[in-house]
């Protein structure tokens, strides 16, 4: 039995890095995830959002409302984005999630406070996501005496005591008692098909490259379009059933609210499970081989769960990040899926989720079919 061969060690060891220099994808992996992760990880991710877009209906004119709005600015939570005048306007604002909290100053603010009537300051929260708004609605406590502080002076300084002069009322909608299942649960429908759906499409016509089935589809006269096309349905029905298994789940086992249309959330996921299984064809087209594909999927699935506000708040993350997250089919699908099944959204109210989803699939059908391989290599 011969010895350890150093000169053996060292050969094997430079073909390994022969062999990784030449598959780039697994080199590019091995130096991206790393740096994917700090950058999303260590700028991106942010579990105490702040500077939440925030609407104010005030029926009070006085500097006392005027005290409370720069007191809610000065916390930090809070980002006046506008000024509304109808009870409607505020409905329609936070159920399109144009802002998450809706103040509203009542009338004759001031005079109620100096008589020491302690009126009521009434807070809607889009509660959605409890993990978004639960820091801000605990800055509320003692708003009103640390907003209100510097008007308690001269004649007012007899009011200075009280222990909070307003009567902070929050109402949290359309998830009122914070259950977190409520907003995990219709996320992880996007996930699994997310997973599912690019993985396993991804895999089919490397599988076939890779067994040599792929030459029949050669020999035949069909269109690269039909190809693809034909690949899709399959999955598509396997997408529906794991979407039925979980939408009976959220319902008989986490009791999740279903306010909007079955037939719409099923739409919305049709819609959801084409984007998905093009963009895996797209990267059974581009890869060699199976491992190819699945690292392809990988590198575009860390950055979905990431940047998609299923796992942290969207309107946490930085700007460039919220960019990269618009991106991203996974971002709007959790917005509509969550706004059918919690708030029961409207079609008009869908459409701004929709029309990038319709986007993203057309473009990538489109790269699918630039590189599409007519040869075998």
């Amino acid at each position: 039995m011969k010895g350890f061969s150093w000169s053996r060690w060292i050969g094997i060891m430079l073909k390994e890095f022969i062999q990784l220099r030449r598959d780039r994808l697994t080199f590019g992996m091995i130096i991206g995830i790393p740096v994917m992760q700090l950058m999303l990880f260590g700028f991106a991710i942010n579990s105490d959002p702040k500077s939440l877009p925030t609407a104010v209906i005030s029926a009070d004119n006085s500097s006392l409302a005027r005290s409370i709005v720069a007191g809610l600015k000065n916390s930090g939570y809070f980002r006046i984005v506008r000024e509304i005048s109808s009870e409607a306007e505020a409905d329609r604002q936070i159920t399109e999630g144009e802002v998450q909290f809706v103040v509203h100053i009542p009338e004759n603010l001031a005079r109620r406070v100096v008589r020491g009537e302690r009126p009521a300051l009434l807070i809607e929260a889009d509660a959605t996501d409890p993990s978004a708004t639960a820091n801000a609605v605990s800055a509320l406590s003692g708003i009103g005496r640390t907003a209100l502080a510097r008007e308690f002076t001269g004649p007012l300084a007899r009011l200075a005591p009280l222990p909070d002069p307003l009567d902070i009322r929050v109402h949290r909608r359309f998830n009122p008692e914070g259950v977190t299942q409520y907003n995990i649960v219709p996320g992880l429908l996007g996930v699994i098909l997310t997973m599912t759906m690019v993985l396993m499409n991804g895999l089919a016509m490397t599988r076939e490259r890779e067994r040599g089935t792929f030459e029949n589809l050669l020999a035949t006269p069909a269109q690269p379009v039909e190809v693809m096309t034909g690949k899709l349905v399959p999955y598509i029905l396997i997408g529906l059933l794991q979407v039925s298994l979980v939408l009976l789940a959220a319902h008989f086992i986490f009791h999740v609210p279903m306010q909007g249309s079955l037939l719409a959330i099923y739409a919305v996921v049709l819609l959801f499970i084409a984007a998905n299984l093009t963009l895996g064809i797209t990267f059974s087209t581009l890869a060699r081989n199976q491992l190819q594909a699945m690292q392809m999927t990988f590198f575009y699935f860390l950055p979905s769960i990431l940047l998609s506000g299923f796992m942290f708040p969207f309107r946490g993350m930085p700007g460039w990040a919220q960019v990269l997250g618009n991106l991203l089919p996974l971002t709007h699908f959790l917005r509509l899926v969550r706004g059918l099944m919690l708030k029961g959204s409207a079609a008009a109210e869908l459409w701004p989720d929709i029309w990038p989803l319709l986007a993203f699939m057309l473009v990538v059908m489109a790269a699918g079919l630039r590189f599409y391989r007519r040869t075998l290599d």
